[in-house]
């Protein structure tokens, strides 16, 4: 048993709430725990300058944790990004442009703002899993604005993340969890059940293979619930939880 009472396997209390906020196409505000995220989807009637030549389309992800939002005030990030800001930022990247079809979204750009108002752990794949569903109304709504066909999404995206503490494969790991990992793995997988990242970094020892296949296996059973909820809060009216 974990220390907050949950089974190895078992995520945190997962809520999805649509359209929190009103100017933005999409967004959402997601709480896994207390690690709560607002992401927001913007449309944008251009991509960059080294994409003016592709025909396609763009989709990029853009993250910052306020300051507020762990025990020792975070300073903003004003004139530099920090090297942990940079890389989270290009994994939601990645992960986003695993569900779009960009060559029929023309030369249109979706930025995915993801701000982390509290953290807890799992910060960086709360943020994926979120910006799925802002994603997805951001892309409804170009639809509409005649920016794009239909067909522009392939796939849902969502990522968890799965660790080694004292010796266990854990699931969705919080702070406390997360730092006393010896190995931590954040998974990030579309609908079809191939992998956009596998990332395990044995922190404080290796891992073997049977360890991984482990954490593969546990981080696919817990994206497959976040599928399903993901798609509950779609089929909802946005504003509703799910």
């Amino acid at each position: 048993m974990r220390h907050d009472g949950r089974k190895p396997d078992e995520l945190r209390p997962v809520e999805i709430i649509r359209g929190f906020t009103q100017a933005s196409p999409g967004s959402v505000l997601i709480r896994a725990g207390k690690t709560h995220v607002l992401c927001t989807a913007s449309i944008e009637k251009e991509v960059p300058k080294w994409r003016e030549d592709s025909g396609k389309g763009w989709v990029t992800g853009e993250y910052d944790m306020l300051p507020g939002s762990t025990g020792e005030r975070r300073r903003r990030n004003r004139t530099k990004v920090d090297g942990r800001t940079q890389e989270i930022q290009r994994l939601i990247g990645r992960a986003l442009r695993a569900a779009v079809d960009m060559a029929k979204m023309g030369p249109n750009t979706i930025y995915l703002d993801c701000d982390v108002l509290q953290a807890d752990g799992g910060t960086r794949t709360a943020s994926i899993t979120g910006a799925y569903v802002a994603l997805c109304d951001a892309l409804r709504v170009g639809q509409q604005e005649q920016l794009w066909p239909a067909g522009v999404l392939r796939t849902a995206v969502a990522a968890v993340s799965v660790g080694v503490v004292a010796g266990d494969v854990l699931l969705d790991l919080d702070y406390r969890e997360d730092v006393a990992a010896e190995v931590d793995c954040n998974l990030v997988m579309t609908a079809r059940g191939e992998w956009v990242e596998v990332q395990a970094t044995g922190e404080q020892s290796t891992y073997t293979d049977e360890q991984l296949t482990r954490m593969l296996q546990c981080g696919r059973r817990g994206i497959e619930r976040l599928f399903a909820l993901q798609q509950a809060v779609l089929d909802q009216q946005p504003g509703e939880k799910g």
